[in-house]
């Protein structure tokens, strides 16, 4: 089984708490307010899609520019 270190905020953490926070947010947002909030997960879902398939990521490259450091390479 795996399990992720929770020592320490490092850059990969935070992407994953990203985007479930999107994909939760966006999933209330469409269930309380209107469905066109459906777009946000979705968004996320095509972004996870990208960097899996490419190694680049948005959303990675606006935390590194904030400060956070990876764990990883």
């Amino acid at each position: 089984m795996y399990c992720a270190q929770t020592g320490s905020w490092y850059l990969e953490r935070i992407i994953w708490l990203v985007a479930g926070v999107f994909t939760s947010v966006g999933t209330a947002l469409a269930f309380f307010v209107s469905p066109w909030w459906l777009i946000l997960p979705a968004l996320v879902g095509v972004n996870l899609i990208i960097f899996s398939l490419t190694g680049f990521c948005i959303m990675a490259n606006i935390l590194v520019m904030l400060g956070a450091k990876s764990r990883v390479a």
